[in-house]
C-alpha cells in the first residue's frame, strides 16, 4: 500500500528546498574568514549543540537500542563529515548557484543507493523522471566544464559530487530510523556524530584558530547551523518517515530553481541559456515523479 503524500509534506518539502539553497550563499558568504573545514566543523557543533539544548531542556526521548545509534552515526558521517567536506570545499572553486546545483544530483545517487541499502525500489517511470532531472543537471553544469571557462570547475565538481554522495547516502539511511526517534535527538546526534571527523580533519589539515570572528562570518555560521542544518534536519527527519524516498527526492530538484535566483540577486551571477533549459528539464523530472506517484495512489 502506497503512502498518500499529503499538501502539507508538498509544502514542507518546497520549505526544505528554499532553505538548502541558502546554504551555498551563507557559506559564501563566510568562506574567507575561516578555513574551510574549521568552518564546517563549526558549522556542525553548533547545530548538534544547540538541538542538544533543547532535546534536554524538554526531556526528549533517547533512543536505547545500539543499532539506532550506529545508523545515527553513519547517517552523521554520510550527511555531516562528506556533505559538509564536499560543500565547503567545493564552494572554493565554483559559485554558489552553480554549487547548489551540482549538488542536486543527489537524488539520482540516492535512486542507485536505495535499492541495496533499504530494499526501496523506484518504479520504471519513477526512474525515467529522476533521469530527466538528473539531465537537467548536466544541462547546467557541462557547459562551464569543457568551455575552459574555469581550470578549477573540475576539481570544484568533484568535491561536489562527494557531498552528493555523503547527503544521499545518509537520506536513504534516514528511512530506516525515521519515525521511530525523535527528530530533535536524531539531528542532534547526527551533526555531532559528523562533527568528529570533520574536526579530526581541520586540526590535521588546517589551524583552526585562524577564524577571524567578524560580523559575516558570526551571521554566516548561525544561519548554517541553526536555519541551513538544525532546523532542515528537522523537517527532513520527519518528512522521510512520511514521504516515499524518490517522491520526496524529487523535489530537491527545486533547490537550483531557488539557488540560481539567489545567485543571481545576491552575487550578481548570469542565468544562460544553458541554465535555463536545464532547469526546465529538471522541472519536468519533478513534474513527471509527481504525477506518477499520483497516479499510483489513486
Amino acid at each position: 500500500m502506497s503512502h498518500s503524500t499529503s499538501t502539507l509534506d508538498r509544502f514542507g518539502l518546497t520549505i526544505v528546498a528554499a532553505l538548502e539553497a541558502l546554504c551555498y550563499p551563507l557559506i559564501f558568504m563566510g568562506a574567507s574568514s575561516a578555513p574551510h573545514l574549521t568552518f564546517a566543523a563549526l558549522r556542525a557543533l553548533v547545530a548538534g549543540a544547540v538541538l542538544a539544548g533543547v532535546a534536554i531542556r524538554f526531556g526528549r526521548p533517547i533512543p536505547r537500542e545500539p543499532r539506532t545509534w550506529a545508523y545515527l552515526a553513519l547517517i552523521g558521517v554520510g550527511t555531516i563529515s562528506f556533505g559538509y567536506l564536499g560543500m565547503f570545499r567545493g564552494s572554493e572553486f565554483v559559485s554558489p548557484g552553480m554549487a547548489t546545483t551540482i549538488t542536486h544530483v543527489r537524488p539520482f545517487i540516492a535512486a542507485l543507493l536505495a535499492y541495496p541499502l533499504r530494499a526501496e525500489r523506484p518504479t520504471s517511470l519513477q526512474v525515467i523522471g529522476l533521469m530527466r532531472g538528473f539531465g537537467g543537471v548536466l544541462v547546467i553544469a557541462i557547459p562551464p566544464w569543457v568551455g575552459g571557462r574555469s581550470t578549477d570547475f573540475s576539481l570544484g565538481f568533484s568535491y561536489l559530487v562527494i557531498a552528493a554522495t555523503g547527503v544521499a547516502t545518509g537520506n536513504v539511511l534516514t528511512r530506516k530510523v525515521a519515525g521511530n526517534v525523535d527528530p530533535i535527538v536524531a539531528t542532534s546526534a547526527q551533526c555531532l556524530f559528523g562533527f568528529m571527523p570533520l574536526s579530526v580533519a581541520a586540526v590535521v589539515v588546517e589551524d583552526p584558530l585562524a577564524v577571524v570572528w567578524s560580523y559575516s562570518f558570526v551571521g554566516s555560521r548561525l544561519g548554517l547551523a541553526l536555519v541551513g542544518t538544525a532546523l532542515v534536519r528537522c523537517l527532513l527527519f520527519v518528512l522521510r518517515s512520511r514521504v516515499p524516498l524518490h517522491e520526496g527526492n524529487a523535489f530537491t530538484f527545486l533547490t537550483p530553481f531557488i539557488a540560481l535566483g539567489y545567485g543571481a540577486l545576491f552575487f550578481g551571477e548570469d542565468i544562460e541559456t544553458s541554465t535555463f533549459l536545464g532547469l526546465l528539464v529538471a522541472a519536468f523530472g519533478i513534474l513527471f515523479v509527481e504525477s506518477h506517484s499520483a497516479r499510483q495512489r489513486k
